[in-house]
């Protein structure tokens, strides 16, 4: 079953709504007590209010397993301030001016503040993760470690015109599908399931994540600002090459190729030309359509869990990763 790009994705976690919740006034409480320049920071920061696609990984994962016990909304709500933390350094690095259709913090404060609030929000991932085991911990530090190793792959291969989908793959992987393995992976480990449905939900969480960040950097490419809520059109601007425009310089003759650099490299480009430039090839397409594969491929690693409420809430997620507008 495809889900309606237009859909509300709070619909599809309609199962755990209860548990998210929980999640979010725990975010909430942890950050009750921070100093008072900071709940100043925090005041135009809303951070339980983005769609908590990745918390809700964590509790659907368990409930595919078992129970949601309190560690689970415990990790759901690290996973989601790690992410937070994310979009605030992301949207310095991209100068960013909105975010969730509010102004950024960047925007309002300034890129010193919004990288220090950034930072603060991973003070308190370490806060709350003492009482968890070891092993929860080395796996949530690590997979912090393969985020900033992605982007930092991103940002060296800046103007690589040469950049392979393999290794775009390769980047999103860790920049941005790892977290979603992680949540998927702790939910199940945190319900005391065999090594075989953890595996599976692994590679659930890792197809749907990148399905997740190549539709997200083609809603930068096509995207409406209105719908997203965020600035786009930053990948370009950056020369941070993504699948439609590898596809794109893959598919044309080296005279031609060598044009679109030129376009690609141009800050004048409109964005308009660029558009017109991956229709012309099918390059969108061929993104959209490698997106949908993920998902096959996400969709598949359920197949051994029994069909209820929680596996279709999954699969609705991944269909709604590859197919949203916002």
């Amino acid at each position: 079953m495809q889900l309606p790009a237009h859909a509300d994705i709070h619909n599809v976690f309609k199962p755990i709504d209860t548990e998210l919740t929980q999640v979010g006034k725990l975010i909430d409480k942890q950050l009750a007590d921070a100093s008072e320049p900071v709940k100043r920071l925090l005041e135009n920061v809303n951070v339980s209010s983005g769609k908590m696609i990745r918390p809700a990984l964590v509790l659907l994962s368990a409930r595919c397993c078992g129970k949601i016990t309190d560690k689970h909304i415990r990790v759901a709500a690290i996973i989601e301030l790690i992410h937070n933390a994310t979009l605030l350094h992301d949207d310095v690095l991209d100068e960013g001016q909105k975010r969730r259709g509010a102004p950024t913090a960047n925007s309002i404060y300034g890129n010193e503040s919004a990288v220090l609030l950034g930072d603060f929000l991973l003070t308190q991932v370490l806060e709350m993760g003492t009482g968890l085991e070891p092993q929860v911990t080395k796996i949530i530090a690590a997979t912090a470690a393969k985020i900033c190793a992605g982007e930092i792959r991103q940002i060296n291969q800046k103007q690589n015109w040469q950049l392979t989908e393999s290794q775009y793959i390769d980047i999103i992987t860790d920049k941005s599908a790892s977290l979603f393995r992680t949540s998927c992976y702790l939910g199940a480990l945190l319900a005391d399931t065999d090594e075989t449905k953890m595996k599976a939900l692994a590679d659930f969480g890792l197809n749907a994540g990148i399905a997740f960040q190549i539709t997200d950097d083609l809603l930068d490419i096509i995207g409406d600002e209105n719908k997203t809520g965020k600035t786009l059109g930053s990948d370009v601007n950056k020369n941070k090459l993504t699948l439609a425009v590898i596809h794109l310089l893959k598919t044309t003759d080296e005279k031609q190729r060598s044009i679109i650099i030129d376009s690609l490299a141009d800050a004048k480009t409109n964005q308009k030309t660029i558009v017109d430039m991956l229709q012309s090839n099918d390059s969108l397409e061929y993104a959209k359509n490698r997106a949908m594969e993920f998902v096959t491929e996400a969709i598949a690693a359920l197949e051994d869990f029994q069909d209820n409420d929680t596996k279709n809430a999954l699969i609705d997620m991944a269909n709604f990763a590859a197919n949203r507008t916002t």
